[in-house]
Formats: C-alpha cells, sequence, structure tokens
C-alpha cells in the first residue's frame, strides 16, 4: 500500500477477519485508502498482522462481495470505486438547521431506490391485501439481530424483539407494558431526552428527575426516587446521553443493575446516537429480567424508513408484543420487506462507514472552531453540548443564533420544569448540508460567542 495506514485489530469481542474487514472499510470511507489503491496480498498482510492467511483471505473476500473491494484475477485487490451513488448536498439553506441531526447521504438514498424496486418487483399480492402478524416480520428481526450483533447486549434473539415504528413508538411501546396503577411514575435524569417525558405524559405518568454526577446517573437519588414516589421505570442513555453526550462509566451501571434487581425496577436504555464502539454494557445484559433495549436505524442509516426496535427481557416478550399488537396490528408488510431488503444490500456497512467518516468530519470542523469554549464532544455522537461563555444566557444565544439563520436547542428543551437549566445549547450535526456551508454556520455561532450582548433589564 502507498499510504501510512496500518490495520489495527485490537477490537475487543470481534472475531479477527471482522476487525480487519471493519479497518479497511473504515479507512475507505475516511479517504486513508484512495481507489484504486492497491492491498497486500493475502500471505504479505497476514505476516504483518500475525494472523492467518484464512484471516485476510475472508475479509477480502467480505469487502468484495460489498463492493468495496475489487479482485482480478493475476493483478491483486484493489480499493474499489464508490457504487454507491450519493445525491449532492445541499448548498447553504435559507436557515441552518442544527436543532436536530441530519445524516448525510452517502449512497442511503441509492440503496433505497435499489431496495424500492427490488421490493415492488418481489412482493405478492396477498401480502399486500393483508393484516401483517409477528410472523411477518421474523425476518427482518433476524437481519435486524445480525446487524447487532457486536453490541454489547447480552444474550438474546431474534424472538426477544418487538419491532416499532421508530424509537419514539418503542419508548411509548415499554411504558404502556411497564407501568400499572393509578399513579405510574417514570424517573428521567434532569437533563435529558424530551421523548421520554412526552411518551409519559401520553401514558399519563408522572416524570421525576434524577441528579447525575461525573459518572452518571446517581444511585442514592435514584434509590430515594424509586421508595418515595413508587418509581417503576427509569428511562435513560447509558452510551450516550442526549444532549450532554455523557457516558455512564461501567462501575456506576454495575450499581443501577444492582439496584434495580433489587428493587424489581424496570430500566430502559435508549440507545440511538452511538455511532461507533460501545464502551460498556448495557442493562439488558446487565440485569436481563428488568433491562429494556432500544433503538433505531434513524441515526445510523436514515430516518425515513422509521423502524425502531426493543430488545425486551425474555419474560416480556409476549407481554410487549401484545402492546405492539393492540397498537398498531403490527409493522405493515411492505415496510419490513422493503427494510429487509434494504439491510440485506452488501453496500450497506460501506454506506454506514462512510456516513460516520462524514460526522467525524463535521464534529471535528465544530470543535476546531468552538474548541476554546466548554464544550462536550464524542467524534462519533452527531451533536455537541455547548457551555455558553459568561455574557450569554441560553435563551438570549438561541434567538441571537436564530438572527444569524441558525437554529439549536437551548438546555430548557431538555430540562425537567422543576430542575435546575444550564446555560447550555445542543449544536446538533447536519451532513445534508454542503461542509463548506455548515463550516460558515458554526463560523457565525463562534462570532457570536465571541461577542456577548450587554442586555439590562429593569
Amino acid at each position: 500500500m502507498g499510504t501510512n495506514w496500518t490495520p489495527v485489530l485490537a477490537a475487543g469481542g470481534k472475531s479477527k477477519y471482522k476487525a480487519l474487514a471493519d479497518n479497511i472499510r473504515d479507512a475507505v470511507a475516511e479517504g486513508l485508502l484512495p481507489s484504486g489503491e492497491k492491498l497486500p496480498p493475502v500471505r504479505d498482510l497476514a505476516y504483518q498482522l500475525s494472523v492467518t492467511p484464512g484471516t485476510v483471505a475472508r475479509a477480502y473476500s467480505i469487502l468484495t462481495q460489498e463492493g468495496v473491494l475489487q479482485a482480478g484475477v493475476g493483478r491483486g485487490t484493489f480499493v474499489a470505486e464508490n457504487q454507491a451513488r450519493a445525491d449532492p448536498a445541499h448548498a447553504w439553506p435559507q436557515v441552518l438547521n442544527l436543532r436536530s441531526p441530519q445524516l448525510p447521504d452517502v449512497g442511503q438514498s441509492q440503496l433505497l431506490r435499489d431496495a424500492l424496486r427490488e421490493t415492488a418487483d418481489t412482493v405478492v399480492s396477498e401480502d399486500l391485501l393483508s393484516y401483517p402478524s409477528r410472523a411477518m416480520d421474523l425476518p427482518l428481526r433476524r437481519a435486524l439481530r445480525r446487524w447487532m450483533a457486536d453490541l454489547p447486549i447480552g444474550a438474546f434473539t431474534a424472538e426477544d424483539m418487538v419491532l416499532a415504528h421508530g424509537a419514539q413508538s418503542a419508548i411509548s411501546l415499554v411504558m404502556q407494558t411497564v407501568l400499572r396503577g393509578s399513579d405510574p411514575v417514570v424517573a428521567v435524569e434532569n437533563l435529558t431526552y424530551p421523548g421520554f417525558r412526552r411518551a409519559a405524559e401520553l401514558c399519563r405518568a408522572r416524570v421525576v428527575g434524577i441528579d447525575c454526577d461525573e459518572e452518571g446517573p446517581r444511585v442514592d437519588h435514584l434509590e430515594q426516587m424509586v421508595r418515595d414516589h413508587g418509581v417503576q421505570l427509569f428511562c435513560t442513555s447509558s452510551e450516550v446521553s442526549n444532549p450532554t453526550v455523557q457516558f455512564t462509566t461501567d462501575r456506576r451501571r454495575r450499581e443501577i443493575a444492582a439496584l434495580a434487581q433489587r428493587l424489581g425496577l424496570n430500566v430502559l436504555d435508549d440507545d440511538c446516537y452511538a455511532l461507533g464502539t460501545h464502551r460498556a454494557e448495557s442493562y439488558h445484559s446487565l440485569v436481563p429480567e428488568f433491562g429494556w433495549y432500544v433503538s433505531s436505524l434513524s441515526k445510523t442509516l436514515t430516518p425515513a424508513l422509521r423502524i425502531g426496535y426493543v430488545v425486551a427481557p425474555r419474560d416480556r416478550v409476549q407481554d410487549l408484543a401484545r402492546t405492539a399488537a393492540f397498537s398498531h396490528f403490527g409493522m405493515s408488510r411492505p415496510l419490513t420487506e422493503l427494510t429487509l431488503n434494504f439491510m440485506s444490500d452488501p453496500r450497506l456497512l460501506s454506506v454506514a462507514a462512510r456516513g460516520r467518516a462524514r460526522i467525524n468530519e463535521l464534529v471535528r470542523i465544530t470543535v476546531n472552531h468552538l474548541g476554546r469554549y466548554d464544550v462536550i464532544w464524542n467524534e462519533d455522537v452527531p451533536f455537541i453540548w455547548l457551555q455558553l461563555p459568561k455574557g450569554w444566557r441560553g435563551p438570549i444565544f438561541v434567538r441571537a443564533a436564530e438572527e444569524q439563520n441558525i437554529l439549536l436547542k437551548g438546555a430548557e428543551e431538555f430540562t425537567l420544569r422543576d430542575a435546575r437549566t444550564p446555560h447550555a445549547v445542543r449544536i446538533a450535526i447536519n451532513g445534508l448540508v454542503d461542509p463548506a456551508c455548515y463550516e460558515a454556520g458554526i463560523i457565525r455561532l463562534r462570532i457570536l460567542l465571541d461577542n456577548p450582548r450587554e442586555e439590562i433589564t429593569v
């Protein structure tokens, strides 16, 4: 190879051939291995990495099937040209929306178009005219199970999964299944994803807030809320807190899992935003009797399909499936067939890697310009948490940014009504905008931060 790129196989829990395939796929997505680059012969790379030639050959074979690599008889293995056409990014919009993360189109639209055609050509008339059933979506659940194979969720099968119309719908289904009595109570962190409390309100449940420290939600405060208010469900995002980007440490997760086991507390772990390698086990793994894992395809592939899913405790799967059936009779067969065709495309992993690389790039652009301020970030998370400097208050800064045609979310949108609201904003990555235009918007924000408004009121 004519680059300085060297594969690293220290990927915990993964087979060596998968780790090597991931390394090559990510290097291609990030431009470290350009189109036409020749890869080392199988035996040479195997010797370099101290693995068997079969490991390298298997990784090359997987990537050739995906279209990332192409092999020529007698010529070797090369990086292929990009085969999943992406729509061009939008130029500078009238208003730059940084309120919600927007994925870049790095080929998903082409994969979706191809999947739409295949679905239209293959779905049978009976499936277009019948009510769905849980048995009908089993092939998609199996595909999603394979997609989640490397996640630290614990032991589960496709039979332990229930599909929903997006993660927000999945959260509501879990609440409808878990909450009981005339005065159900849900606990959330004081600064958290507002969808938790919106779903609780639909279930006519009270919401109480939990304090956090540098390791995550405070166990002593959670226990106090359970004992004082009868909390039945704790909703959290242990891998990536929305909006603070905070990570709940492994030690704190184990302490919360032990509390849940002791008090019979259900824990919903919303894992929608982590694009990279997970750093600790989910609650479904740590406390399988009470841990509910929720995620979706929206933040990694596309929000258009509205496919969310729950991995439920094994003895509650039928209860959750019944809730879903009573709510919407199941997922429509054309939708599940379309998603299955989309998920089965061998180009999908390559597209996902390119999307992650673009998000990484935009996060770095943001931090390069705003890094002098108090920002919390992770390049694999599509938003940044910015503590505003002295002279700025949250609502005033949001209004000032809107005057510059930039939309942000202030901390008050994530704070419970009776909790203290910090002077902070969440900046979401908009990958649909051309990177140069996106950067221009971030520079506008930096100029605002550099020039706080002095306002005196009477």
